[in-house]
């Protein structure tokens, strides 16, 4: 930065942009992180650069997500712990270019703030770049933005968006699957970053002690649970897709099963899924009891436990459960696709 780069009149506005130096400046060393093959740019320039391999590819095509945490930041500033929400952030828009079939090529990342406190962004940016470890992309580019007057100094709102790639051949088609094939859940690692809105007003979370242990949690806190990071499934699906034939996937986000899991699913189809198989995890089940929840309504808006479904042909379900766990991940199935019309029914 240039020793001449400082504003009083601007400072006195509000906003310090020497702190955002000092941001950049501390978040270099988790970006270095992130850095793959392809991405050939430092951060603090005016676009992010990323060259990507086309090798091998035909027809190769650009698939694009983005999104925020929503309300779940209300946890991070209740609890001041802020290094976790970043992975969120890129949870929400990997998981959903995974669906495609797509690789998560580059991540930028976006942060509102009331007040640029240095150490607080970088602990939002490591969370971010831990985020995109775990997905295998490069954190390229993004940007801090103080904004006094229109949030509290203590606050922030985080949004991101991603890139991947896929062979246009290789695009996963729905219109190959057929009744009989299976459907296999990935487990979520909790709430994930979804229906928080609801979550904050069945625990009133503002005047809860967020930190005292809870029974029905095995002893974990209430905030220390809320805030457990969304699972990131992009590498274990990605080593599902050379393997076995896989004709939908869905991330299960806001609008839970009865929203997400109809939207890989072609007309004249219908994913039955079986509730006493879904293995409920038990903030779900805490949430349901405290807040009065039609089970309906539980369905209609979290996971219930379950992150991401994949459908795969019947006589490939075994092999793909093997692959998945050998992985990671430890699916099972939870139902079928069947011939009808409401594309779900949760029996």
């Amino acid at each position: 930065m240039s020793s001449e780069s400082f504003s009083k009149a601007y400072a006195e506005a509000g906003v310090d942009i020497t702190a955002g130096y000092r941001s950049v400046e501390l978040m270099k060393k988790h970006i270095a992180r992130t850095k793959t093959p392809g991405a050939d740019t430092d951060v603090g320039g005016f676009g992010g650069l990323f060259q990507p391999d086309l090798t091998g590819m035909k027809e190769p095509v650009l698939v694009s997500g983005t999104d925020g945490v929503g309300t779940k930041l209300k946890i991070a500033f209740l609890m001041n712990r802020h290094d976790t929400i970043g992975i969120d952030c890129v949870a929400m828009c990997v998981n959903d270019i995974i669906c495609c079939g797509a690789q998560p090529l580059f991540f930028l990342d976006y942060i509102a703030c009331g007040k640029n406190v240095p150490e607080v962004i970088e602990q939002i940016v490591k969370g971010v770049c831990e985020g995109c470890v775990q997905a295998g992309c490069a954190l390229i580019g993004g940007e801090t933005a103080e904004h006094p007057g229109m949030m509290p100094e203590d606050e922030y709102d985080l949004a991101g968006y991603s890139t991947g790639i896929v062979d246009k051949a290789k695009v996963i088609d729905n219109r190959t699957m057929k009744a009989g094939d299976v459907v296999i859940a990935l487990p979520s690692s909790g709430v994930h970053s979804n229906g928080f809105s609801l979550v904050r007003k069945v625990f009133d979370v503002e005047n809860a002690d967020l930190n005292a242990p809870v029974e029905a949690l095995g002893g974990k806190s209430l905030g220390e649970e809320l805030l457990t990071p969304t699972k990131i499934y992009v590498k274990p699906v990605l080593a599902l897709l050379k393997e076995v034939t896989v004709r939908g996937i869905s991330h299960i986000t806001g609008g839970g099963f009865y929203e997400n899991i109809p939207r890989c699913i072609p007309d004249g189809l219908c994913a039955r899924i079986e509730k006493s198989r879904v293995k409920v995890l038990p903030v779900f089940s805490l949430i349901a009891e405290k807040g009065g929840i039609s089970e309906h309504d539980m369905f209609n808006t979290y996971n219930m436990g379950v992150g991401m479904s994949v459908i795969v042909p019947a006589d490939e379900a075994e092999k793909a459960l093997k692959l998945l766990r050998d992985n990671g991940v430890d699916a099972y199935t939870i139902g079928e696709i069947v011939e009808g019309e409401s594309k779900i029914e949760i029996i």
